[in-house]
Protein backbone atom coordinates (compact mmCIF):
# COMPACT_ATOMS: atom_id res chain seq x y z
CA UNK A 1 0.00 0.00 0.00
CA UNK A 2 1.37 3.37 -0.91
CA UNK A 3 0.80 6.54 0.64
CA UNK A 4 -1.72 7.63 -2.45
CA UNK A 5 -4.35 5.09 -1.13
CA UNK A 6 -4.67 6.84 1.55
CA UNK A 7 -5.38 10.32 2.89
CA UNK A 8 -3.23 10.31 5.41
CA UNK A 9 -1.30 7.71 7.89
CA UNK A 10 -3.70 5.12 10.19
CA UNK A 11 -3.83 6.76 13.37
CA UNK A 12 -2.70 4.57 16.22
CA UNK A 13 -3.12 4.07 20.25
CA UNK A 14 -0.70 1.19 21.56
CA UNK A 15 -2.39 -0.18 24.88
CA UNK A 16 0.08 -2.15 26.90
CA UNK A 17 3.95 -0.45 25.62
CA UNK A 18 5.83 -3.82 26.45
CA UNK A 19 7.48 -6.51 24.12
CA UNK A 20 3.85 -7.25 21.86
CA UNK A 21 3.02 -3.90 22.18
CA UNK A 22 6.58 -2.65 21.00
CA UNK A 23 6.71 -5.57 18.03
CA UNK A 24 3.24 -3.73 16.47
CA UNK A 25 4.09 -0.24 16.72
CA UNK A 26 7.77 -0.90 15.04
CA UNK A 27 5.47 -1.15 11.92
CA UNK A 28 4.45 2.75 12.40
CA UNK A 29 8.19 3.72 13.31
CA UNK A 30 9.60 1.78 9.93
CA UNK A 31 6.37 3.37 7.72
CA UNK A 32 5.35 6.48 9.40
CA UNK A 33 3.05 7.64 5.89
CA UNK A 34 1.20 4.62 6.60
CA UNK A 35 0.94 4.66 10.03
CA UNK A 36 1.34 6.95 12.96
CA UNK A 37 1.04 5.71 17.02
CA UNK A 38 -0.72 8.77 18.47
CA UNK A 39 -1.44 7.63 22.08
CA UNK A 40 0.11 5.38 24.31
CA UNK A 41 -1.32 3.26 27.32
CA UNK A 42 0.24 1.59 30.26
CA UNK A 43 0.75 1.86 33.94
CA UNK A 44 4.26 1.04 33.56
CA UNK A 45 5.74 4.64 33.85
CA UNK A 46 9.19 3.48 32.11
CA UNK A 47 7.68 1.51 29.23
CA UNK A 48 4.95 4.35 28.31
CA UNK A 49 7.64 6.68 28.38
CA UNK A 50 9.93 4.85 26.25
CA UNK A 51 7.58 4.26 23.57
CA UNK A 52 5.98 7.81 23.81
CA UNK A 53 9.12 9.75 22.70
CA UNK A 54 10.27 6.88 20.19
CA UNK A 55 6.79 7.94 18.78
CA UNK A 56 6.57 11.46 19.43
CA UNK A 57 3.30 10.95 21.46
CA UNK A 58 2.31 14.03 23.33
CA UNK A 59 2.03 13.86 26.97
CA UNK A 60 -1.84 14.85 26.80
CA UNK A 61 -2.02 11.23 24.76
CA UNK A 62 -0.04 9.21 27.18
CA UNK A 63 -2.67 7.57 29.70
CA UNK A 64 -1.77 5.22 32.95
CA UNK A 65 -3.71 2.22 31.58
CA UNK A 66 -6.46 1.50 29.27
CA UNK A 67 -8.88 2.47 31.40
CA UNK A 68 -8.55 6.23 31.16
CA UNK A 69 -7.68 6.15 27.26
CA UNK A 70 -11.21 4.82 26.89
CA UNK A 71 -12.86 7.66 28.93
CA UNK A 72 -11.06 10.17 26.42
CA UNK A 73 -13.48 8.66 23.77
CA UNK A 74 -12.17 8.28 20.41
CA UNK A 75 -9.07 9.99 19.63
CA UNK A 76 -7.69 8.05 16.79
CA UNK A 77 -8.16 5.36 13.94
CA UNK A 78 -7.56 2.24 15.93
CA UNK A 79 -5.93 0.33 19.10
CA UNK A 80 -3.38 -2.22 19.52
CA UNK A 81 -4.47 -4.38 22.79
CA UNK A 82 -1.53 -5.77 24.20
CA UNK A 83 -2.62 -6.14 27.66
CA UNK A 84 -2.34 -9.63 29.97
CA UNK A 85 -4.29 -12.09 28.31
CA UNK A 86 -7.07 -12.31 30.80
CA UNK A 87 -8.04 -8.74 30.18
CA UNK A 88 -8.45 -8.79 26.48
CA UNK A 89 -12.57 -9.60 26.62
CA UNK A 90 -12.75 -6.37 28.66
CA UNK A 91 -10.74 -3.90 26.80
CA UNK A 92 -12.23 -4.91 23.54
CA UNK A 93 -16.00 -4.57 24.52
CA UNK A 94 -15.31 -1.07 25.69
CA UNK A 95 -13.13 -0.30 22.89
CA UNK A 96 -15.02 -1.68 20.15
CA UNK A 97 -18.30 0.46 21.26
CA UNK A 98 -16.46 3.61 20.99
CA UNK A 99 -15.66 2.90 16.94
CA UNK A 100 -11.62 1.91 17.37
CA UNK A 101 -10.41 -0.36 14.56
CA UNK A 102 -9.38 -3.64 16.67
CA UNK A 103 -6.01 -5.24 16.48
CA UNK A 104 -6.08 -7.51 19.73
CA UNK A 105 -2.72 -9.45 20.73
CA UNK A 106 -3.13 -13.60 21.25
CA UNK A 107 -4.93 -15.26 22.35
CA UNK A 108 -8.06 -14.11 22.35
CA UNK A 109 -9.32 -14.84 25.95
CA UNK A 110 -8.68 -17.25 28.77
CA UNK A 111 -11.96 -18.86 28.39
CA UNK A 112 -14.74 -20.09 26.46
CA UNK A 113 -17.22 -17.81 27.45
CA UNK A 114 -14.54 -14.21 26.72
CA UNK A 115 -13.47 -15.86 23.53
CA UNK A 116 -17.63 -15.70 22.31
CA UNK A 117 -18.36 -12.63 24.22
CA UNK A 118 -15.44 -11.10 22.52
CA UNK A 119 -16.71 -12.28 18.57
CA UNK A 120 -19.84 -10.69 19.84
CA UNK A 121 -18.41 -7.78 21.06
CA UNK A 122 -17.13 -6.72 17.51
CA UNK A 123 -19.87 -8.47 15.02
CA UNK A 124 -22.14 -6.52 13.06
CA UNK A 125 -19.96 -3.75 13.65
CA UNK A 126 -18.48 -1.29 10.68
CA UNK A 127 -15.06 -2.11 12.32
CA UNK A 128 -11.25 -3.74 11.11
CA UNK A 129 -10.78 -6.68 14.09
CA UNK A 130 -7.52 -8.79 14.03
CA UNK A 131 -6.44 -10.89 16.39
CA UNK A 132 -2.40 -11.65 16.84
CA UNK A 133 -1.79 -14.75 15.06
CA UNK A 134 1.25 -13.23 13.46
CA UNK A 135 2.93 -16.58 11.56
CA UNK A 136 0.14 -16.94 9.07
CA UNK A 137 1.02 -13.26 7.92
CA UNK A 138 5.21 -14.22 7.63
CA UNK A 139 7.07 -14.04 4.48
CA UNK A 140 7.67 -18.24 5.28
CA UNK A 141 4.05 -19.25 5.80
CA UNK A 142 2.80 -16.93 2.87
CA UNK A 143 5.06 -18.81 0.89
CA UNK A 144 4.12 -22.41 1.68
CA UNK A 145 0.44 -21.51 1.49
CA UNK A 146 0.74 -20.58 -2.13
CA UNK A 147 2.90 -24.10 -2.75
CA UNK A 148 -0.53 -25.90 -1.05
CA UNK A 149 -2.76 -24.17 -2.98
CA UNK A 150 -0.59 -24.78 -6.49
CA UNK A 151 -1.65 -28.34 -6.01
CA UNK A 152 2.09 -29.51 -6.20
CA UNK A 153 1.66 -31.33 -3.15
CA UNK A 154 -1.39 -33.02 -4.44
CA UNK A 155 -4.18 -33.30 -1.70
CA UNK A 156 -2.85 -32.98 1.81
CA UNK A 157 -2.47 -36.38 3.85
CA UNK A 158 -0.35 -35.57 6.86
CA UNK A 159 1.05 -32.49 8.74
CA UNK A 160 4.02 -32.85 11.56
CA UNK A 161 4.72 -29.37 13.25
CA UNK A 162 7.21 -28.63 16.01
CA UNK A 163 7.55 -25.64 18.46
CA UNK A 164 10.66 -25.80 20.15
CA UNK A 165 10.12 -23.47 22.77
CA UNK A 166 14.01 -22.82 24.00
CA UNK A 167 14.86 -24.06 27.89
CA UNK A 168 15.49 -20.21 28.98
CA UNK A 169 12.36 -18.99 27.06
CA UNK A 170 10.28 -21.51 28.87
CA UNK A 171 12.03 -21.25 32.03
CA UNK A 172 11.55 -17.35 31.83
CA UNK A 173 7.88 -16.96 30.53
CA UNK A 174 6.21 -20.27 31.65
CA UNK A 175 7.92 -21.33 35.03
CA UNK A 176 9.16 -17.77 36.88
CA UNK A 177 7.38 -15.13 34.88
CA UNK A 178 3.68 -14.12 33.95
CA UNK A 179 2.36 -17.10 31.75
CA UNK A 180 3.36 -19.53 34.82
CA UNK A 181 0.17 -20.51 36.11
CA UNK A 182 -3.22 -21.76 34.94
CA UNK A 183 -5.56 -19.76 37.41
CA UNK A 184 -4.27 -16.09 36.42
CA UNK A 185 -3.39 -16.77 33.10
CA UNK A 186 -3.85 -19.77 31.19
CA UNK A 187 -2.49 -23.37 29.78
CA UNK A 188 0.64 -23.35 28.09
CA UNK A 189 -0.71 -24.51 24.54
CA UNK A 190 -3.29 -21.80 24.22
CA UNK A 191 -0.71 -18.83 25.42
CA UNK A 192 1.79 -20.21 23.42
CA UNK A 193 0.68 -22.25 20.25
CA UNK A 194 -2.87 -20.97 19.88
CA UNK A 195 -1.25 -19.35 16.66
CA UNK A 196 0.38 -22.83 15.90
CA UNK A 197 -3.16 -24.48 15.82
CA UNK A 198 -4.12 -21.44 13.61
CA UNK A 199 -1.26 -22.04 11.22
CA UNK A 200 -2.58 -25.71 10.63
CA UNK A 201 -6.22 -24.08 9.96
CA UNK A 202 -4.16 -21.63 7.32
CA UNK A 203 -2.74 -24.77 5.82
CA UNK A 204 -6.16 -26.72 5.73
CA UNK A 205 -8.14 -23.96 4.69
CA UNK A 206 -11.76 -25.06 3.74
CA UNK A 207 -10.93 -28.75 5.62
CA UNK A 208 -12.79 -28.61 8.86
CA UNK A 209 -11.25 -30.48 12.18
CA UNK A 210 -13.14 -33.66 12.56
CA UNK A 211 -11.56 -35.23 15.65
CA UNK A 212 -9.00 -33.71 18.54
CA UNK A 213 -6.68 -35.51 20.71
CA UNK A 214 -3.87 -34.11 23.25
CA UNK A 215 -1.88 -35.79 25.73
CA UNK A 216 0.96 -33.82 27.71
CA UNK A 217 1.91 -32.74 31.47
CA UNK A 218 4.60 -30.59 33.40
CA UNK A 219 7.61 -33.63 33.40
CA UNK A 220 10.03 -31.26 34.69
CA UNK A 221 9.79 -28.04 36.33
CA UNK A 222 7.88 -29.47 39.75
CA UNK A 223 9.39 -29.95 43.51
CA UNK A 224 9.91 -34.22 42.69
CA UNK A 225 12.74 -32.97 39.94
CA UNK A 226 14.46 -30.63 41.92
CA UNK A 227 18.32 -31.93 42.28
CA UNK A 228 19.65 -33.24 45.85
CA UNK A 229 22.64 -30.78 45.47
CA UNK A 230 20.03 -28.03 45.55
CA UNK A 231 18.84 -28.88 49.08
CA UNK A 232 16.28 -26.26 50.26
CA UNK A 233 17.74 -23.24 48.26
CA UNK A 234 14.84 -20.95 47.16
CA UNK A 235 16.74 -18.82 44.68
CA UNK A 236 19.69 -19.34 42.35
CA UNK A 237 21.81 -16.98 44.64
CA UNK A 238 21.25 -19.26 47.65
CA UNK A 239 22.00 -22.68 45.66
CA UNK A 240 24.85 -24.96 46.14
CA UNK A 241 23.75 -26.57 42.38
CA UNK A 242 23.70 -23.15 40.58
CA UNK A 243 26.58 -23.69 38.66
CA UNK A 244 25.50 -26.99 37.14
CA UNK A 245 21.89 -25.55 36.69
CA UNK A 246 21.04 -24.95 32.77
CA UNK A 247 17.94 -22.83 34.29
CA UNK A 248 19.99 -20.78 36.72
CA UNK A 249 18.68 -17.11 36.71
CA UNK A 250 22.38 -16.03 36.98
CA UNK A 251 23.04 -17.25 33.34
CA UNK A 252 20.06 -16.37 31.87
CA UNK A 253 19.85 -12.81 33.27
CA UNK A 254 23.11 -11.47 35.23
CA UNK A 255 26.05 -13.37 33.15
CA UNK A 256 25.26 -12.17 29.46
CA UNK A 257 25.36 -8.45 30.52
CA UNK A 258 28.60 -9.14 31.87
CA UNK A 259 30.36 -10.73 28.74
CA UNK A 260 29.94 -10.12 25.05
CA UNK A 261 27.08 -12.06 24.36
CA UNK A 262 25.02 -11.38 21.29
CA UNK A 263 22.29 -10.21 22.90
CA UNK A 264 23.61 -9.83 26.32
CA UNK A 265 19.84 -7.69 27.57
CA UNK A 266 17.56 -10.47 26.01
CA UNK A 267 15.52 -11.68 29.10
CA UNK A 268 17.45 -9.27 31.17
CA UNK A 269 15.44 -5.75 29.51
CA UNK A 270 12.38 -7.74 31.13
CA UNK A 271 13.46 -7.70 34.71
CA UNK A 272 13.73 -3.75 35.28
CA UNK A 273 13.83 -0.75 33.29
CA UNK A 274 17.03 -0.23 33.21
CA UNK A 275 19.71 -2.79 32.55
CA UNK A 276 22.93 -2.92 34.63
CA UNK A 277 24.79 -5.38 36.39
CA UNK A 278 23.82 -3.90 39.99
CA UNK A 279 20.04 -4.00 38.90
CA UNK A 280 19.81 -7.43 37.72
CA UNK A 281 21.49 -8.57 40.09
CA UNK A 282 19.09 -7.52 42.70
CA UNK A 283 16.27 -8.62 40.69
CA UNK A 284 17.14 -11.85 40.94
CA UNK A 285 17.91 -11.92 44.34
CA UNK A 286 14.40 -10.05 45.63
CA UNK A 287 12.25 -10.81 42.50
CA UNK A 288 10.44 -13.35 41.14
CA UNK A 289 12.66 -14.50 37.77
CA UNK A 290 15.29 -15.28 40.72
CA UNK A 291 13.25 -18.34 42.25
CA UNK A 292 14.58 -21.87 41.69
CA UNK A 293 12.19 -23.10 39.30
CA UNK A 294 11.43 -26.49 41.23
CA UNK A 295 9.92 -24.74 43.48
CA UNK A 296 6.14 -25.37 42.29
CA UNK A 297 5.58 -21.96 41.71
CA UNK A 298 4.06 -23.04 38.22
CA UNK A 299 2.00 -25.90 37.26
CA UNK A 300 1.80 -25.04 33.20
CA UNK A 301 2.27 -28.21 30.91
CA UNK A 302 5.95 -27.99 29.81
CA UNK A 303 5.46 -30.75 26.66
CA UNK A 304 2.03 -31.19 25.22
CA UNK A 305 1.40 -33.16 21.74
CA UNK A 306 -1.98 -32.57 19.72
CA UNK A 307 -3.17 -34.76 17.25
CA UNK A 308 -6.43 -33.56 14.65
CA UNK A 309 -7.91 -35.48 12.11
CA UNK A 310 -9.68 -33.44 9.35
CA UNK A 311 -13.12 -33.87 7.29
CA UNK A 312 -11.09 -35.15 4.56
CA UNK A 313 -9.44 -37.92 6.61
CA UNK A 314 -5.99 -35.78 6.50
CA UNK A 315 -4.43 -35.47 9.74
CA UNK A 316 -1.70 -33.42 11.75
CA UNK A 317 0.38 -33.07 14.64
CA UNK A 318 1.68 -30.19 16.64
CA UNK A 319 4.59 -30.83 19.31
CA UNK A 320 5.48 -27.80 22.10
CA UNK A 321 8.48 -28.84 23.95
CA UNK A 322 10.00 -26.68 26.49
CA UNK A 323 13.64 -28.45 26.50
CA UNK A 324 15.39 -27.13 22.90
CA UNK A 325 18.27 -25.26 21.89
CA UNK A 326 16.18 -23.24 19.40
CA UNK A 327 13.89 -20.37 20.49
CA UNK A 328 10.52 -20.71 18.83
CA UNK A 329 12.20 -21.74 15.58
CA UNK A 330 9.23 -24.26 14.67
CA UNK A 331 9.66 -27.08 11.82
CA UNK A 332 6.98 -28.26 9.66
CA UNK A 333 6.52 -31.41 7.63
CA UNK A 334 3.90 -30.99 4.97
CA UNK A 335 2.61 -35.04 3.03
CA UNK A 336 0.80 -34.60 -0.07
CA UNK A 337 -0.23 -37.06 -2.75
CA UNK A 338 2.63 -35.70 -5.10
CA UNK A 339 4.52 -34.35 -2.92
CA UNK A 340 6.46 -33.52 0.48
CA UNK A 341 7.42 -30.08 1.84
CA UNK A 342 9.76 -29.81 4.90
CA UNK A 343 10.43 -26.10 6.28
CA UNK A 344 12.14 -24.74 9.37
CA UNK A 345 10.68 -20.48 9.01
CA UNK A 346 13.52 -19.60 7.16
CA UNK A 347 13.27 -21.70 3.94
CA UNK A 348 11.92 -24.84 2.67
CA UNK A 349 12.50 -27.53 0.04
CA UNK A 350 9.55 -29.20 -1.82
CA UNK A 351 9.83 -32.81 -3.52
CA UNK A 352 8.11 -33.56 -6.35
CA UNK A 353 7.23 -37.18 -6.15
CA UNK A 354 5.87 -37.72 -10.06
CA UNK A 355 9.49 -35.80 -11.22
CA UNK A 356 11.44 -36.58 -8.53
CA UNK A 357 12.74 -33.30 -8.38
CA UNK A 358 13.79 -31.00 -5.44
CA UNK A 359 14.07 -27.56 -5.11
CA UNK A 360 14.51 -25.09 -2.26
CA UNK A 361 12.52 -21.72 -1.63
CA UNK A 362 14.10 -19.42 0.82
CA UNK A 363 11.40 -16.42 1.23
CA UNK A 364 12.86 -12.81 1.74
CA UNK A 365 13.32 -11.80 5.66
CA UNK A 366 11.95 -8.78 6.49
CA UNK A 367 12.95 -8.87 9.77
CA UNK A 368 10.87 -8.62 13.49
CA UNK A 369 9.49 -10.95 15.23
CA UNK A 370 8.15 -14.22 14.46
CA UNK A 371 9.75 -14.50 10.48
CA UNK A 372 8.66 -11.36 9.73
CA UNK A 373 4.83 -12.22 10.91
CA UNK A 374 4.85 -9.52 13.45
CA UNK A 375 5.17 -6.88 10.44
CA UNK A 376 3.32 -8.91 8.11
CA UNK A 377 0.36 -8.74 10.44
CA UNK A 378 0.62 -5.06 10.97
CA UNK A 379 1.08 -4.29 7.42
CA UNK A 380 -2.32 -6.28 6.81
CA UNK A 381 -4.25 -4.59 9.75
CA UNK A 382 -3.45 -0.82 8.87
CA UNK A 383 -4.42 -1.82 4.97
CA UNK A 384 -7.78 -2.83 6.24
CA UNK A 385 -7.99 0.25 7.99
CA UNK A 386 -6.84 2.36 5.67
CA UNK A 387 -9.35 1.06 3.36
CA UNK A 388 -11.74 0.25 5.33
CA UNK A 389 -12.01 -3.51 4.21
CA UNK A 390 -10.84 -6.23 6.38
CA UNK A 391 -10.70 -8.56 3.76
CA UNK A 392 -6.97 -7.80 3.29
CA UNK A 393 -6.55 -9.81 7.09
CA UNK A 394 -8.09 -13.10 5.05
CA UNK A 395 -9.94 -13.89 8.59
CA UNK A 396 -13.09 -13.21 10.25
CA UNK A 397 -13.89 -12.96 13.59
CA UNK A 398 -15.67 -16.39 13.70
CA UNK A 399 -12.62 -17.97 11.79
CA UNK A 400 -10.51 -16.65 14.98
CA UNK A 401 -12.70 -17.98 17.56
CA UNK A 402 -12.60 -21.60 15.83
CA UNK A 403 -8.82 -21.74 15.91
CA UNK A 404 -8.81 -20.84 19.44
CA UNK A 405 -11.75 -23.29 20.21
CA UNK A 406 -9.41 -26.26 18.70
CA UNK A 407 -7.04 -25.33 21.02
CA UNK A 408 -9.66 -25.57 24.32
CA UNK A 409 -11.02 -28.71 22.49
CA UNK A 410 -7.17 -30.29 23.02
CA UNK A 411 -6.51 -28.89 26.28
CA UNK A 412 -9.96 -30.57 27.03
CA UNK A 413 -8.75 -33.92 25.44
CA UNK A 414 -5.25 -33.89 27.84
CA UNK A 415 -6.97 -33.45 31.09
CA UNK A 416 -10.32 -35.28 30.61
CA UNK A 417 -7.96 -38.89 28.49
CA UNK A 418 -10.89 -38.62 25.66
CA UNK A 419 -10.75 -38.00 21.80
CA UNK A 420 -13.40 -34.42 21.21
CA UNK A 421 -15.84 -34.56 18.30
CA UNK A 422 -14.71 -31.53 17.59
CA UNK A 423 -18.40 -29.96 15.34
CA UNK A 424 -20.30 -31.43 18.37
CA UNK A 425 -17.75 -29.83 20.62
CA UNK A 426 -18.02 -26.40 18.75
CA UNK A 427 -21.65 -26.61 18.48
CA UNK A 428 -22.02 -27.45 22.34
CA UNK A 429 -19.65 -24.54 23.20
CA UNK A 430 -21.25 -21.74 20.99
CA UNK A 431 -24.56 -22.72 22.21
CA UNK A 432 -23.59 -22.69 26.07
CA UNK A 433 -21.91 -19.39 25.95
CA UNK A 434 -23.63 -17.27 22.78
Amino acid sequence: MSIGETERPVTLAIIGAGQRGSAYAAYAEKYPDLCRVVAVADPWKFRREKMSKVHNVPEENRYDGWKSLAEAGKICDAVAICTMDDTHAEVVSVFAPLGYHILCEKPMANSIKDCVTMVNSVKGKDLVFGIGHVMRYSPYNRAVKQVIDSGVLGEIVNIQHIEPVGWQHFAHSYVRGNWKNEATTSFSLMAKCCHDLDILSFYMQGDAPKKVSSFGSLAHFKPSKKPKEAGDAKRCTDCAYERNCPFSAKKIYLEPIMSDAEDPERWAQHLVDVVDIENVDKAIKEGPYGLCVYNGQNDVADNQVVNIEFESGATANITMVAFSEVVCNRSTRIHGTRGELIGNMESFTVFDFATQEKRTVVPEQEGGGHGGGDMGLARAFVKAVAEKDAKHLGVTPEDVLRSHLMVFASETSRKEGKVIDYAAYEKEQKAMYS
